[in-house]
């Protein structure tokens, strides 16, 4: 049996965050293009919010393309007020993969203890399915269809909650496809 992982970065929280952007958990390290949120070079998120916020979704990569600009990233998410962690804290990785198929939950996230620190938020987008499912126990509400948001109480804060379709390359739809839904969430919360 594969030992528990613990999560290894902590929340991006700027100050004034509106959005709570909300993963599963990262991949192993040997997948890992820069030391922050969404670092596979094979996940289209980067690519995704580039394209909405300057048409060009090769804009959040270096030079050469083989690294994330994690400097830029870390920009843009303080300018626009886009917080990022997961919804889990420890897992077991059932199969050597990054796939969250094989993820078990072995800790959630403190949600309270996250929103606390980010008192202007109001809406948190989970991206992708096992995210949506570990946010919805822990709020104990029903998930959002893709694109999609539901109301939910938590902590004496009215959220809602919206599901993203994931930006992995599993899941095999054109950035701009993608994109369309983060436009509809990013919009909403004031993000573009």
């Amino acid at each position: 049996m594969n030992s528990p992982e613990r999560h290894p970065l902590e929340p991006f929280l700027p100050e004034g965050a509106r959005l709570l952007m909300l993963g599963s958990f990262p991949p192993q390290r040997r997948r890992w293009s820069m030391e922050f949120f969404y670092p596979n070079l094979q996940n289209d998120m980067w690519r995704v919010v580039g394209y909405l916020a300057t048409g060009d979704r090769m804009h959040f990569l270096e030079p050469g393309g083989r690294r994330f600009d994690r400097a830029r990233i870390e920009a843009f998410c303080r300018g626009r007020g886009v917080a990022l962690y997961d919804t889990a804290e420890e897992v077991i990785r059932l199969k050597d993969n990054a796939s969250d198929n094989f993820l078990q939950v072995v800790r959630e996230v403190n949600l309270e203890a996250l929103l606390a620190r980010i008192p202007a938020c109001r809406d948190i987008a989970v991206t992708g399915q096992k995210a949506a499912d570990t946010l919805c126990r822990i709020l104990a509400c029903d998930a959002p269809a893709v694109g999609e948001y539901v109301r939910a109480e938590f902590a004496g804060r009215e959220l809602r909650i919206w599901r993203m379709p994931s930006t992995s390359r599993a899941y095999p739809r054109p950035v701009e496809w993608k994109a369309a839904f983060y436009r509809k969430v990013f919009e909403a919360c004031g993000i573009l």
